[in-house]
């Protein structure tokens, strides 16, 4: 180097000063500052890089640095220098929330930091690939075993945590991973990484003693059994101070495995990676399972009293049914259905489906008036229709006769080219139907359900009851065009996990996974939709044209639901509960309970209420029907069909409560179609309800002098919501959509 470079006429002096100081201290730094000092000389890059031997394109890095950024560009910056220390948990967290269900190596190391072979180390060490098509391996201390792990539950208090899991034989054809972009778990760890963070927050509190301390882990573990008998638990301690009792490791075994963390984790990741790979691998892990985890830890949190000993968060998972349970039947295999799992019918386009469903409308159709409706060309009518018609889907009709030209050749919707399965669960009884592709019913059985029944129980029945129909069907079904399993239950659903939550009127069906168990006993595809949104389906299917516009389908069952067929589709909402009807009657009716809830209102439960209200106004209905719900609506209903007034004067109570959370929805939706049915919308009452809703929803609405609300009896019999469940197979299968729900995938 030359120093001191004094002449750098286009620096301000306190830059030059400090880059002089620079060059005269050495350092990393002195020849950033030569360049900058050179380059104000005048000096261009060859040059300067020959004077401070050092490359060109060094000299130009640093110009360029100083041009941007002054002297600041010049100092020294954080090199992007991987961690010390790797934590595998994290790894493998972001592993399984990467859109594909598990990034490449290259770019988890990319965010993390790391280098991707340790990266790619670690996934093989826990063998977490892309799409978990393995079973994973977790390595605690002492490992866990190589199986299916779910999360069953959480004890924390003050001293310790402990996560409670369960493990089964693995079984890799019952897991195939997360759709792309469709796992929940980045929101649900984000919510219990918040809720574990206030329970931390929570100060300590007086310690329980060595005996309750391990009484109360001792109780905890062993409601943890009884609740999942057929899991293998373990317990592993995410951290123990030592205080308050006794340790995760010296608290009475009782049956439960003991395991400590891996070694290159932080107990915080590795919740978070259990949390993710249980929503990852098993579809019955929703957001519904966490918020409940979420819900206790926030409840432990905002307790008051802090001078007096807090109870521990105690959070055990509901059961899960035959996940564990009779894992191994008959001889060590789990009896699978044999019915079908070949979907013959595969549409090659959207266009065919357009097709279809113009067909599927009018009912029979010309080739040039299927292009008139739908914009299509002639020639691509004709050349879907000769596809379509070769597949059996189609089929030619009695030709016409032209006014001139040619003959012209209708073509229908072949109605035996494709069944499907619907099977509607009631609190009371099950509903088991095939239909065709017109809508009509091949076979369909009815069964009471035993309201003492366990969840395996009733799922067994539901699957005697639907191997049962197919079987007498027979012939019926053409080979390879059996299309799947509709499946409709009471409202609130989970859909994305299939679950059902809460059915009024079954409190054995709580948190059941009715979906995952029932492909357990069926190799078909199977859908699961809320009772009154199958029907809705179900209604525009059959419907045809009479139901190719928006509509409100009102199914009066054991409760009244709406199902909403919005912009051709069945609108489901963010969590696929849309058309909870029970509550907007409550707030039209201005019925609230002491906590500013809406009631549930007896209106809304048919076959309960029509009876109670003929019985208060003076009905005599006879010991029968005093003990039998579905009698006493019976009675009542052939007595208004015959015309008694005090039966006509019940329904029409119980109609004008409908009719007004009917308004409600007339008003906000503004819609012109309100379509009555399901299995209480029985013959005797059916006018009356028409008449009082119709006379409603026509005489109170704010936009009455610009519409007319139609208001229709079903086109459905009183198996609505089983016709409807097959149906959504159809709908799934054949109704065009450019984006939104896909059709069922098979197993």
């Amino acid at each position: 180097m030359n120093p001191p470079y004094r002449d750098a006429p286009g620096l301000p002096e306190e830059d030059r000063r400090l880059l002089q100081h620079w060059v005269a201290e050495g350092g990393s730094r002195a020849v950033r500052a030569a360049v900058v000092l050179l380059a104000a000389q005048g000096l261009r890059n060859a040059e300067i890089a020959r004077r401070l031997e050092v490359s060109r394109q060094t000299v130009g890095n640093w110009r360029q640095r100083f041009d941007a950024s002054g002297v600041a560009g010049l100092r020294e910056r954080p090199r992007p220098g991987r961690p010390s220390i790797i934590d595998e948990a994290e790894v493998i967290t972001r592993t399984v929330l990467a859109p594909d269900g598990g990034g490449a190596s290259r770019a988890v190391a990319r965010e993390l930091g790391y280098s991707h072979a340790a990266v790619a180390a670690i996934r093989r060490r826990w063998r977490v690939t892309p799409g978990n098509a393995t079973v994973p391996a977790v390595p605690t201390r002492p490992p866990l075993p190589q199986a299916e792990v779910w999360v069953l539950g959480l004890y924390l208090d003050t001293h310790r945590a402990l996560l409670l899991v369960g493990t089964r034989p693995a079984a890799p054809e019952r897991h195939h991973g997360a759709s792309p972009g469709a796992s929940p778990g980045a929101d649900v760890i984000a919510a219990v990484d918040a809720a574990v963070e206030a329970a931390l927050n929570v100060p300590p509190s007086p310690a329980p003693g060595e005996r309750r301390g391990q009484d109360r882990l001792a109780g905890y573990l062993a409601e943890a059994r009884r609740r999942h008998p057929g899991a293998s638990p373990h317990a592993i301690t995410l951290w123990d101070t030592g205080e308050g009792g006794p340790s995760s490791q010296r608290c009475a075994r009782g049956g439960v495995v003991h395991h400590a963390l891996p070694v290159r984790t932080t107990w915080r990741t590795f919740l978070r990676a259990m949390v993710g790979l249980d929503c990852t691998r098993h579809p019955e892990s929703s957001h519904r399972v966490y918020l409940d985890l979420v819900a206790a830890l926030t409840h432990y949190a905002d307790r008051s009293g802090i001078a007096r000993e807090r109870q521990p968060v105690r959070w055990l998972r509901e059961p899960i049914a035959t996940h564990f349970a009779g894992a191994c039947r008959a001889g060590g295999e789990q009896r699978r259905e044999s019915w079908g799992g070949a979907n013959q019918i595969d549409l090659g386009s959207f266009n065919e489906c357009v097709v279809i469903e113009a067909v599927r409308l009018a009912g029979t159709i010309t080739r040039g008036e299927i292009s008139h409706r739908t914009g299509l060309t002639q020639q691509s009518v004709s050349r879907i229709s000769r596809s379509l018609l070769h597949r059996g889907i189609l089929v030619e009709d009695d030709r016409r006769q032209a006014t001139s030209g040619k003959p012209r050749t209708p073509v229908r919707l072949r109605g035996d080219a494709g069944h499907a399965l619907g099977i509607h669960v009631d609190p009371e009884v099950l509903t088991a139907v095939v239909v065709d592709l017109d809508g009509a019913i091949v076979r369909s059985r009815t069964e009471p359900v035993a309201q003492t029944a366990s969840p395996d129980q009733l799922v067994d029945h539901i699957a005697r009851l639907g191997r049962g129909v197919l079987s007498a069907a027979g012939g019926a079904v053409r080979p390879g065009g059996f299309l799947g399993i509709g499946v409709a239950t009471p409202g609130p659903v989970d859909v994305a996990s299939g679950t059902v939550l809460d059915p009024p009127l079954l409190s054995v069906w709580r948190d059941v996974p009715l979906l995952y168990m029932l492909k357990d006993r069926f190799r078909c595809p199977i859908v699961m939709e809320k009772d009154s949104s199958a029907a809705a389906i179900g209604e525009r299917w059959i419907g045809r044209d009479r139901r190719a516009r928006d509509f409100v389908y009102l199914y009066l069952g054991t409760g009244v639901g709406a199902g909403l067929f919005l912009g051709g589709d069945i609108h489901r909402g963010v969590s696929a509960n849309a058309g909870e009807f029970g509550q907007l009657c409550a707030v039209a009716l201005e019925r609230v309970d002491a906590d500013g809830r809406p009631e549930i209102l007896p209106e809304c439960n048919p076959p309960v209420s029509i009876p109670e209200t003929a019985a208060r106004l003076g009905m005599l209905l006879g010991p029968r029907a005093a003990h039998d719900p579905r009698e006493a609506h019976r009675v009542v209903s052939a007595a208004a069909g015959a015309g008694d007034p005090v039966a006509e004067k019940a329904v029409r109570q119980v109609a004008a409560a409908i009719g007004r959370g009917a308004l409600s929805l007339v008003d906000l939706l503004d819609i012109d179609l309100v379509v009555l049915g399901g299995p209480f919308f029985t013959d005797g009452v059916a006018a009356l309800y028409t008449a009082e809703i119709s006379r409603i929803v026509n005489d109170f609405p704010t936009a009455r002098r610009l519409r007319r609300v139609d208001v229709e009896r079903s086109v459905l019999s009183r198996e609505a919501a089983a016709v409807g469940a097959a149906s959504t197979i159809f709908h799934a299968t054949f109704t065009p959509r450019l984006a939104g729900r896909p059709a069922p995938t098979r197993r």
